[in-house]
């Protein structure tokens, strides 16, 4: 195995490292700091958001049994499982040079794979799920319902665990080249797994741009009519705020994603210099970022999700009411169940069709 190692090493290091593992620990002192640094942040504030998304939407019945919150759902469990795994196996590697076997290696690095691309995987199928709410409002319930969306969830997880698995059931860089960014991991399986990720952007792109011109499709024609009030005038306000949100998304998704995409296409055509790994090392920091990103987007901005925050937090205020030394004595003040809470945000003039999630 470490001949098959040493033939991604050779354009920069001749193949004189003793162990060829350590080609691919390129970082200096300073750099190793600022990546622990960096990924303990990202890391902790990342996994603090992605849990309380997820424990908002369990919390919620309502909430836990709609197909577009599943989907929410499965990208705060990617993203949340990305930032444990990927910050502690970087700083593993990179900072303390710890040099595992090749299983554990290979087992580390797939999960890692896997979480990035559940993430982008669930990305499209909450894109997909927009889409079928702008397109077919009459009959989205009906066609996309919850029993639909576990199954098509379930396939995407499998999908992509066998897809990030693939090096530990045997697809190594022996006999083939060795990428010059992961040991281990074979040129030809990473050119696989960057078209596999290419095809998931596409849909991503294709689907938001479909739905950002049905929005200004609304926008435009509703424009003409801005002295009417009513449900037109309701519907052309959460078009502008859709087509707000997901170009947003769109600009952070590129902004984090096209740099490591970009450098490991580069990394399969060309020699890299200790420079460009580097550069890599702390790009890939960037998809440690959208996961942290991703809950603010996606879930927090929601009016749902800060209703059912708004009930937990009152929940909780109840509770510890209750342990203080008066609180038995005391009739404890009724909040506002969830039911009214639904009432509430769908009282008002009636807009036709369902309105779209995180609208």
């Amino acid at each position: 195995m470490e001949v098959c190692l040493e033939r991604a090493v050779n354009g920069s290091k001749q193949g004189l490292n003793s162990n060829p593992m350590e080609a691919y620990m390129v970082l200096n002192h300073p750099q190793q700091a600022a990546v622990t640094v960096l990924c303990t942040l990202l890391g902790l504030l990342s996994a603090l958001e992605n849990l309380t998304v997820l424990y908002l939407i369990l919390s919620s019945h309502r909430l836990r049994r709609r197909p577009s919150y599943l989907f929410i759902g499965s990208l705060s469990i990617a993203d949340l499982l990305a930032s444990v795994i990927f910050a502690c196996n970087f700083v593993s590697f990179h900072v303390f040079h710890n040099m595992d076997s090749e299983v554990i290696f290979l087992l580390k690095i797939g999960s890692v794979t896997l979480t990035f691309t559940a993430s982008v995987g669930s990305l499209l199928l909450t894109a997909i799920d927009r889409y079928l709410c702008l397109r077919y409002p009459p009959t989205y319930k009906a066609l996309l319902t919850r029993g639909r969306a576990l199954a098509t969830l379930g396939l995407m997880w499998v999908l992509s665990a066998l897809i990030s698995y693939l090096p530990l059931m045997g697809w190594t860089c022996c006999p083939s080249p060795c990428s010059q960014l992961f040991p281990l991991i074979p040129d030809n399986y990473l050119l696989g797994w960057l078209l596999y990720v290419a095809l998931l952007f596409s849909g991503i792109v294709y689907t938001y741009g479909h739905v950002l011109w049905k929005a200004y499709q609304h926008v435009a024609s509703l424009t003409e009519h801005q002295d009417r009030q009513g449900p037109g005038m309701i519907r052309m306000r959460l078009d502008v705020r859709l087509a707000k949100t997901l170009g947003l998304l769109l600009a952070v998704l590129f902004m984090c994603w096209f740099p490591v995409l970009a450098l490991l296409v580069y990394s399969l055509a060309a020699t890299l210099s200790d420079q460009v790994k580097k550069a890599f090392a702390f790009c890939s920091l960037l998809c440690l970022l959208n996961s942290m990103v991703n809950p603010v987007i996606y879930a927090l901005r929601s009016r749902e999700i800060r209703s059912s925050a708004q009930h937990s937090l009152n929940r909780w205020k109840s509770y510890l009411r209750d342990l203080g030394p008066e609180g038995r004595e005391e009739v404890p003040k009724s909040s506002v169940t969830e039911t009214e809470a639904d009432a509430k945000i769908t009282s008002g003039p009636e807009v036709r069709g369902p309105v779209c999630s995180g609208h």
